[in-house]
């Protein structure tokens, strides 16, 4: 068991909130129970998972994507206040870590697909250290690349070729960060993985002659909040259960 208040604080620390500039708020964002005994964590607070964690008796919810999004509309109606209410009324903390829990160099989203893709990071991707820059264990084509992932991550990837080379430098960087491109070009790596796709990220990678693996957003998010909840069971001694609330995007 560990208090609410606690447990933000230990969150915070930890994932050094006060670094970034983020969407949303990261912390506590819905205040639930003082006293936490089970945390349900999933990659995005929807409605089926505030659903299973009622169900499963928790105290409080973790993710990755929460709530409060910039530009988002702030009146609470259909579907926000479905799920506020449901938090409210089971009286469920929400605790949510974006930025944070994609740049956490063990925990984070990053560092958890690198360590299931083989992956040796040399340098973060900017500045605010969200993304990697680093190498294979050796130089593979990027079909193989590419089978890799899809072994990995049970999700069959976009691949869109920059050229015929193969892929030994590589820059990666979790869920929607294809718009990072350019700057994974500028380290003069051989290829680039990350979460969705654009249109223009297309002829960016062709233009730049680097490779571009569309790996899914949730895919490749799954990690991180897994890897969060194994530390705070391991800390604390609460129970801490991931569910997979499936997402093709």
């Amino acid at each position: 068991m560990i208090e609410r208040d606690e447990l933000e604080r230990y969150l915070n620390s930890l994932l050094n909130i006060s670094k970034f500039k983020d969407y949303a708020p990261n912390g506590l964002q819905v205040e639930g129970r003082k006293f936490i005994h089970k945390i349900v964590a999933g990659v995005t607070a929807c409605q089926a998972l505030l659903d299973a964690a009622v169900e499963q008796g928790a105290d409080a919810i973790l993710v990755h994507h929460g709530y409060f999004w910039r530009g988002d509309n702030p009146v609470v109606r259909g579907m926000h206040q479905r799920r506020l209410a449901t938090l409210l009324k089971h009286e469920l903390s929400l605790f949510a870590y974006h930025l944070p829990l994609d740049a956490h160099p063990e925990l984070g989203n990053n560092a958890q697909l690198a360590k299931r893709l083989g992956l040796t990071s040399e340098a973060a991707l900017n500045e605010q250290g969200v993304g990697n820059v680093g190498v294979l264990a050796e130089p593979i084509s990027l079909e193989a690349f590419g089978l890799q992932v899809e072994q990995a991550l049970q999700r069959k990837p976009l691949l869109v070729a920059g050229g015929d080379h193969l892929v030994r430098r590589i820059a990666w960087c979790t869920g929607g960060a294809q718009t990072y491109i350019q700057e994974a070009s500028g380290f003069g790596v051989d290829a680039y993985l990350s979460g969705e796709i654009s249109e223009h990220t297309t002829h960016s990678a062709r233009e730049n002659q680097l490779h571009y693996i569309a790996a899914g957003h949730h895919a490749t998010e799954r990690y991180g909040i897994q890897a969060l909840g194994e530390h705070l069971a391991l800390q604390f001694g609460v129970e801490c259960k991931f569910v997979e609330i499936d997402n093709p995007a």
